[in-house]
């Protein structure tokens, strides 16, 4: 039986016997080169030939050796890219062409950039089918392309040609959460068996998507920012980050990396704190940013972000927009020092806080984030204390009361309201910080295609309100927040339409096995689950008030 040779360093970025379908190379939505980089301690190629491929076909803890770039941290850009995980599920999804109406939801919340979209005149695709010269993959591949209203209708309607809209997988990077399937309202994706006719076909399917040539931008509204992903140039966050399946974080920083690079390319970067997010997008030797960023201890990450700012102002790199990442215990815990620090002194620094209300990374404990009542480590729910008994610390509103910072609270399930949000804060003149609710499957007992009907009813039940403070809008606060997009946003809580039923804190509690011990036997919330319930209540009446609707 033949064996792969740990120390060959053919291209990565090419068809091997390993992948002939040449799925897991750089480049999203088309292929590219290897992202080069001016210095002597890093060899890309050398890097992503020789160290990725060590790892890609395994032993690499026996087969490598020491070196330089594992002892200096380095890792090149978008390394990610050459990973496999394709055999990581059972199932993966399968695009329903008929139903397509386009909307792009299945691409935009997709945690791992595997579920890919591209729109071409049809003319262009006509052509481009023309030139395939096996007639079975040809047919297999025009199924693949819709007529949609919104791409193809519309456009006809306006006298333009018509366009054709694909959905693709890509088979190397689907971690089969499912998370597609559930937010797509037209059942355009349906999870099947992974058989080996169908990853053939799923495979063949990657391959011939990227060859075919980037999306016409004529077909992308820019004004609809949901469409911002049908371009190369957001996908600065590729598949191959090592998250959980279905991870909220995971599209919050798809959607956060979509926004900035439809903006500004690749002209900017990340400072990160060490937590969750690190773990994922820097385990030796992936990386999944195509942008620079550094790892910072989270308890300074902020001050790291200041050092970083000075110098690029320095350069004359101003405009070049800087990103400070981290969860729970870097921006509300240990790091909220240098945070406060970091907003008072007026720099033009970008926080988003990835906020899962726990310790995502180190086993799921309590942060000042956690909600009362939350079964966590540290604040077991037991005979003596019913999980923790604080009240959640509210940092959107600890951040407004800072001198001048804009301050926005959202959620990927809102995706105007995030894509809103990060364009707002990048545009302000001065510090700012976005607090995003993100889904952790293992620390918040849900499942793994869940992140995004969790993230909703977190907002529709006051778990999470959505605001946004922008200090450009008036010298009150009552001018300078806006609480729209929550629902029923006079009322206490928000109504059922189609039930007309009551929808509360307590209705979000029991859709979460990390509050499942508070329902006895007949479904009754404990006292304690109660008490959270009002403070909840209480802290929507604040902002109320704040908001002038109060």
């Amino acid at each position: 039986m033949a064996t792969v040779d740990e120390t060959a360093t053919a291209n990565m970025n090419e068809a091997s016997e390993r992948d002939p379908q040449n799925n897991n190379s750089y480049g999203t939505l088309v292929d590219a080169p290897y992202i080069s980089v001016d210095l002597p301690i890093l060899d890309v190629n050398d890097f992503n030939d020789r160290i990725i491929h060590g790892y890609e076909v395994g032993g690499a803890e026996k087969s490598l050796p020491a070196d330089l770039t594992t002892a200096r941290s380095l890792i090149p850009a978008g390394t990610a890219t050459l990973r496999d995980f394709s055999y990581v599920a059972p199932e993966i999804p399968e695009y329903v062409t008929e139903n397509c109406t386009g909307c792009m939801d299945c691409v935009t919340l997709c945690p791992d950039t595997a579920i890919l979209g591209k729109v071409l005149a049809e003319s262009t695709l006509e052509e481009k089918l023309t030139g395939l010269p096996d007639e079975t993959e040809r047919g297999m591949f025009e199924k693949q392309w819709s007529k949609t209203r919104k791409y193809y209708d519309g456009p006809i309607k306006k006298g333009k040609e018509g366009g054709r809209f694909a959905i693709i997988i890509d088979p190397s990077k689907c971690k089969g959460c499912a998370e597609c399937v559930t937010v797509c309202d037209d059942l355009a994706l349906k999870m099947v068996p992974k058989t080996e006719q169908v990853m053939t076909d799923i495979r063949k399917s990657h391959r011939l998507f990227k060859n075919i040539g980037p999306s016409d931008e004529s077909y992308i509204n820019d004004n609809l920012l949901i469409d911002m992903m049908l371009k190369e140039q957001t996908h600065i966050y590729t598949g191959g980050a090592g998250s959980c399946a279905g991870c909220g974080e995971g599209t919050a920083l798809r959607m956060l990396c979509s926004a900035t690079g439809n903006m500004h390319g690749d002209k900017w970067g990340i400072a990160a704190a060490t937590g969750c997010n690190t773990v994922y997008t820097s385990t030796y030797p992936y990386n999944p940013y195509l942008v620079p960023w550094t790892n910072s201890l989270f308890e300074n990450v902020a001050a790291d972000a200041m050092g970083i700012r000075s110098r690029w102002d320095q350069m004359g790199w101003q405009d070049r927009p800087l990103w400070c990442v981290g969860g729970d215990g870097a921006m509300f815990d240990i790091g909220f020092q240098s945070l406060s620090r970091m907003l008072a002194s007026g720099m033009n620094i970008k926080v988003f806080v990835l906020d899962t209300q726990v310790y995502s990374n180190t086993g799921g404990q309590a942060s000042t984030a956690t909600y009362a009542g939350q079964n966590t480590k540290m604040t077991i729910h037991g005979k003596l204390h019913a999980g923790k008994q604080e009240r959640r610390k509210e940092i959107a509103q600890i951040a407004m009361m800072h001198p001048r910072t804009y301050v926005a609270q959202t959620t990927c399930a809102h995706t105007n309201h995030f894509y809103k949000s990060v364009i707002g804060a990048m545009e302000f003149d001065g510090p700012a910080i976005i607090n995003c609710y993100t889904t952790c499957q293992p620390e918040h007992g849900v499942a793994d295609n869940m992140a995004t009907d969790q993230a909703r009813l977190a907002v529709d039940t006051r778990a999470f309100p959505l605001l946004i403070h922008d200090p450009t809008k008036g010298d009150t606060i009552k001018k300078r927040l806006s609480l729209q997009g929550n629902p029923s946003v006079k009322d206490d809580w928000w109504k059922n339409p189609k039930t007309k039923e009551v929808v509360d804190f307590i209705d979000f509690c029991r859709s979460e096995g990390r509050f499942s011990k508070h329902f006895d036997k007949d479904g009754n919330p404990s006292e304690t689950l109660l008490a959270s319930k009002q403070d909840r209540l209480e802290n929507w009446h604040q902002l109320q008030e704040l908001a002038g609707l109060r």
